[in-house]
Parts: structure tokens; sequence; C-alpha cells
């Protein structure tokens, strides 16, 4: 192959990659969650800033489980985790999720995964604020999967989530 052929397949190709990221738009409303690290959709400086109408845009799911910290069934809404990490081109190995106090857990990223753990935001149809583990909780779904009613399990479920970070 020539050099002048390889150097256009070479811009073609980058630019075929270019042209398939998605532009995240900045947030209008107060930013409840803030994406940093090793991401490559960005909207503000290097991170990834979501307030809950954009978070509302995003594919959701909802799903109605028991937990350890609530009585009875409750029913869920939220941004799966897979769907975020995808939309985000995270491909590293851990995600550090942070609370609001500065709670702080390592999470796989092979728990992204689909009818796994989702971003909630709403708990019983009503946005979650801080006195209810919101703004976002990230809430398995325990009813589903014995796999998901260990301990393990449990010290990820973080609530009052407010930073992630994607770590290599």
């Amino acid at each position: 192959m020539n050099r002048a052929l390889f150097y256009a397949v070479v811009m073609t190709v980058f630019t075929a990659i270019a042209a398939t990221a998605q532009a995240l738009p900045a947030p209008a409303g107060p930013v409840i969650l803030t994406v940093s690290g090793d991401i490559d959709v960005t909207n503000v400086d290097d991170t990834a800033q979501f307030d809950l109408a954009m978070l509302n845009a995003m594919d959701s799911t909802t799903f109605s489980t028991s937990t350890i910290w609530t009585k009875g069934t409750r029913s869920f809404k939220g941004v799966p985790l897979n769907v975020l990490v995808e939309s985000l081109g995270i491909e590293g190995e851990t995600l550090r999720a942070t609370a609001v106090n500065d709670y702080a857990i390592d999470i796989p990223i092979s728990d992204a995964v689909q009818n796994g753990p989702i971003l909630a935001y709403e708990m019983d149809g009503r946005t979650m604020t801080l006195r209810d583990k919101g703004p976002l909780w990230l809430v398995y779904p325990y009813d589903l999967n014995a796999n998901y009613r260990t301990e393990v399990i449990y010290s990820r479920s973080i609530w009052q989530l407010d930073r992630i970070t994607a770590l290599k």
C-alpha cells in the first residue's frame, strides 16, 4: 500500500470514529452527577456532568425490589449502569462511586450488565432527595438474583451518589 493511500485510510477511520461520538449537552439545571476519569464523552472540561433532566432523557428502566434499608418492596426508576458506561465510552476496569458525604466504593465494570444495577433517581414514583437516599442511589435488583443479596453487593449500593470516576 502506498503512503498516500495509507494516510487516506487512516484519516477515514479517524473521521468515522469522531463522527460516531455523541455530543453531550451541558446541564441546564443543578448538576447531580459528575463522571470523570477514563471517559470518551464529556461536556464540561474533562468531565460528563448531568442534571436530572439529562438523566431522565437517557434510556431508563424501572424495577421493584426489596432492600435491606427500606420496608417492603419499592419501585425504582433510573439509568441502567451499563447504559451510562456505554454512553460515555468507559472501557476501564473499575468505577469509583462517591457519595455527597465522600463515602466511596469501587465497583467493578463487570457489574454494568443488562438487568443489573441502575442509578435510581426515583423511588415509588417520586424523585429522590438527600433525605431519602438521593439524588442518586445505585440499586441492584436484589430480588431478581440471589447473587445480588451479598455483603459485597450491599456495600456497592451507594446512596447519595454524586460522583463516579472511571479508572483503568
